[in-house]
């Protein structure tokens, strides 16, 4: 656990997961979980060092209680960075990590080198609108993936044989977090903000995805000044799960270039 104390905003306690050494890269989870050491991240490590912070409000991390905005959190992920000693890092926001990542590429541009946002929530089209992602679970998972969710989904979580209901009670405090910046819709005036973020811009998205259609990977991309997007066929929400070779390679090609 790393310890970060932060003046004005309060303190945390931040469950890491880390692997691999060079250019360092920055990973921030969606809005159900973080993913522990998933396949995508073991092979990103292969060429740079990972850092995946789990958020404050999931899992083990604390200081969920500090947080009043999206500005808050922004300004957390900037203070950890800064802690680690890093002066510039490329950040992968996925989900609502990719609403977080733009968010720190607005206030601290001068450390963020690339970014790149994976199927990221923080805007809202009226006339596509998105499906609730707190809404009946069926229709959720539905919306979620391609071919149907794979028999493990990535996850840090560590079940209790002594407690049955674990596994219950961690995705709903999960969940509960994420509907702070996410409900009713997830749109906190980051279409406002968007066209300051100044740092080399990737938007991946499934083209599967029923939670964030790529319709809304065209918008943040007409937004972000000289934003990409890239379009993974044959997966939903979890692009670098249902298709893990193409996300590496795109990923690391935006990195690398």
């Amino acid at each position: 656990m790393t310890t970060l104390d932060i003046a004005g905003i309060g303190r945390f306690e931040v469950d890491l997961w880390e692997d691999g050494s060079g250019s360092p890269l920055l990973y921030l989870h969606g809005y159900e979980r973080h993913p522990g050491g998933a396949g995508f991240l073991k092979r990103l490590a292969e060429s740079r060092r990972v850092l995946a912070p789990e958020l404050p409000g999931y899992g083990k991390s604390t200081g969920f209680e500090h947080f009043t905005d999206v500005l808050d959190v922004a300004l957390f992920h900037r203070e950890l960075v800064s802690s680690w000693g890093l002066e510039q890092v490329d950040v992968v926001g996925h989900s609502l990590g990719g609403m977080f990542a733009a968010e720190l590429a607005v206030i601290a541009p001068q450390l963020v080198r690339r970014l790149v946002l994976v199927d990221p929530f923080g805007i809202w089209l009226d006339d596509q609108p998105s499906l609730d992602p707190f809404g009946a679970a069926a229709d959720v998972k539905a919306a979620k993936w391609h071919a149907g969710p794979p028999e493990q989904e990535p996850t840090n979580f560590v079940p209790d044989p002594e407690d049955p209901h674990a596994g219950i009670l961690f995705s709903a405090r999960n969940l509960g977090s994420a509907t702070k910046f996410m409900w009713p819709i997830a749109e906190r005036g980051l279409r406002r903000r968007l066209p300051l973020i100044s740092a080399p811009t990737l938007v991946v998205n499934g083209a599967s995805d029923g939670l964030v259609t790529t319709a809304y990977a065209e918008e943040f991309a007409r937004l972000v000044p000289d934003a990409k997007v890239t379009v993974i066929d044959d997966a939903g929400h979890y692009p670098m799960v249902e298709q893990e070779d193409e996300f590496v390679s795109v990923v690391t090609a935006f990195l690398d270039s």
